[in-house]
């Protein structure tokens, strides 16, 4: 059928079902509005002229191992070499250059392409081996609190990625793609699967301020693109207001709010009935979920009823607002909560220089609350439906950037193999994937590209990604694009 023709069938049907409505009072339209407020799946969620009545949910399209995801990204790009990808033959190769061997002619970025020398820096931190289910896993004595859950992580030393820039690889890491306007993982996630929290949104950032040199945050990494803008992510703040206007201003009672919202709802529903535009019932539903978060949001945010225990094993900074400390006892939290997706960002890791200084601060504010986190999540009996993420967009180059000395030193970005971690949610708890060269610069064996990750957490999450599609444009798109194969070598 033609698109036009199509486009004016579905008119007529949704026409005649919005007169239906008016005639009958509380008729299909209300009953609509109803499951759009109170049920998983909205009138907003719809693609652009389907009936309510018709359209089959997105997913799951088969048994899950988790039901969230608590995605930590490090904003900036931590070392693996200083920290998860331990090449001890590298003190015997300090300030030699980088053989064209190894670096094979791949590019570089404009920080680092004029440079006359390459000089390989090996870290300057000690590794030790920690016992996991494997043979042991080495890793920098920066993160002691998270080796200490080590037997509950699972980690890919070979990812890699198409972007050698921040903002490309962010963009890729959140949305599948290098080109902004895509919709975010947690977004793709929210339309997949729908609330489990009717007074939540579905999809929670949560950012933290780092140490040392800051890559732009833009809202776009947590947007929902062409999805229904009722998918995007809802950035909660640092400080004594998580949520903007979350409290009615002077002289305003709840009470009346909730007048004004049922005049501003009906005329959106009228408006709705108007234009038959899929956003005016969106707008509806986030003016309700606005309403309901007064409640819910300044409860989430009160730590009053954690334990003195649990306090103290997130660390000294757990009771400042903003922090990464606070950030992660909030997801746990929101995970108890039935939120789907929780995104934390900390920023500041983009270490071109003065390495040494910045990712002990930041390792310092990232490693307790971390490993609590995990901790934490097991003993409520939550881990194994939480699919927990730590990653980066990129790696870090075994070469400096700049002056080397014995102490100090930069690294520039370096896409072609970096490592993350897992745990949780279906995930084979204790082993270590893939293999890098010498130099932590190629990968050996058992690649994994940004596509492969996706798919394989879609997967734990009940959700095929050839089949989390959404028609814009006149054509199916995805979150994994063209590509992605799930990794089952790292699934229980």
């Amino acid at each position: 059928m033609h698109p036009l023709e199509e486009h004016y069938r579905d008119l007529t049907r949704r026409r005649f079902f919005g007169l239906a409505a008016r005639g009958l009072g509380a008729g299909l339209g209300s009953l609509a509005l109803g499951s759009l407020l109170g049920d998983r799946m909205s009138a907003a969620t719809l693609s652009p002229g389907a009936s309510p009545s018709s359209i089959a949910l997105p997913g799951p399209h088969y048994r899950a191992r988790a039901k969230r995801v608590i995605y930590m990204h490090m904003e900036g790009a931590p070392s693996q070499l200083d920290l998860f990808d331990y090449k001890p033959k590298l003190r015997q190769r300090f300030n030699q250059d980088l053989p064209d061997s190894i670096r094979q002619g791949q590019r570089l970025t404009g920080m680092t392409s004029g440079q006359s020398r390459f000089p390989v820096a090996p870290s300057i931190f000690k590794f030790s081996r920690y016992a996991n289910n494997q043979d042991g896993v080495w890793l920098s004595e920066l993160i002691p609190h998270t080796a200490g859950v080590a037997n509950e992580l699972c980690f890919i030393h070979t990812m890699h990625t198409d972007a050698i820039n921040h903002e490309p690889g962010i963009t890729f890491f959140q949305t599948g793609t290098q080109q902004p306007g895509r919709p975010s993982f947690g977004s793709w996630v929210s339309y997949g699967l729908g609330s489990a929290n009717a007074n939540l949104p579905t999809f929670v950032v949560l950012i933290s301020q780092g140490f040392g040199n800051m890559q732009a945050l833009a809202a776009r990494f947590w947007d929902s693109g062409f999805l229904p803008s009722e998918h995007q992510g809802c950035k909660l703040r640092g400080g004594s207001e998580p949520v903007l206007y979350l409290h009615n201003p002077p002289g305003v009672t709840r009470e009346d709010r909730r007048r004004m919202l049922d005049l501003v709802g009906e005329l959106n529903q009228r408006e709705a009935e108007r234009s038959l535009d899929p956003e005016v019932r969106t707008r509806i539903a986030q003016y309700e979920m606005a309403y309901r978060m007064q409640m819910s949001v300044p409860e989430l945010t009160d730590f009053s009823d954690e334990d003195a225990e649990t306090l103290e094993m997130y660390g000294p900074e757990v009771n400042k607002p903003g922090t990464f400390a606070a950030n992660c006892l909030l997801a746990r939290r929101l995970a108890e909560r039935g939120v789907r997706f929780i995104q934390l960002y900390m920023r500041g890791w983009d270490a071109h220089n003065n390495l040494p200084k910045e990712i002990r601060a930041q390792t310092a504010a990232v490693d307790q609350p971390q490993a609590a986190l995990i901790r934490d999540l097991k003993r409520r009996g939550l881990l194994d439906e939480t699919l927990v993420l730590w990653a980066g967009e990129f790696g870090r180059t075994v070469y400096s950037q700049g002056t080397l000395t014995s102490d100090n030193y930069g690294r520039d970005h370096h896409p072609r193999c970096f490592t993350l971690w897992l745990a949780g949610g279906g995930i084979r708890p204790g082993i270590t994937y893939g293999k890098t060269d010498e130099y932590s610069y190629n990968i050996l064996e058992n690649p994994v590209e940004v596509h492969d990750l996706h798919a394989t957490m879609l997967h734990l999450l009940g959700l095929d990604h050839e089949r989390l599609t959404y028609r814009v444009q006149g054509r199916d798109f995805r979150l994994t694009d063209v590509s992605g194969r799930i990794i089952k070598d790292i699934l229980l």
